[in-house]
């Protein structure tokens, strides 16, 4: 655990994920599940992304947030 996982509220996960470079491009974000579970938790963070639009994917224990409000289409 570093110093800044000893010092992250919920609060500061969801502005460090959605302040990066790739968030505020439209970009996407990966991010571990276990850690989303950890400083904020499912609910909180769906609510998160329904607030701003944003949709994501889970998959081996990993979430892809996608960054805008572009619809999304599984390919396979």
């Amino acid at each position: 655990m570093t110093q800044l996982d000893r010092h992250l509220s919920a609060e500061g996960w969801l502005l460090h994920l959605f302040s990066s470079k790739a968030a505020a491009s439209g970009s996407v974000v990966r991010r571990r599940s276990a850690d989303m579970e950890r400083y904020v938790g499912r609910a909180r963070f769906e609510a998160e992304l329904a607030r701003r639009g944003f949709h994501a994917i889970e998959n081996a224990g990993q979430i892809v947030v996608f960054c805008n409000q572009e619809p999304v289409r599984v390919i396979r």
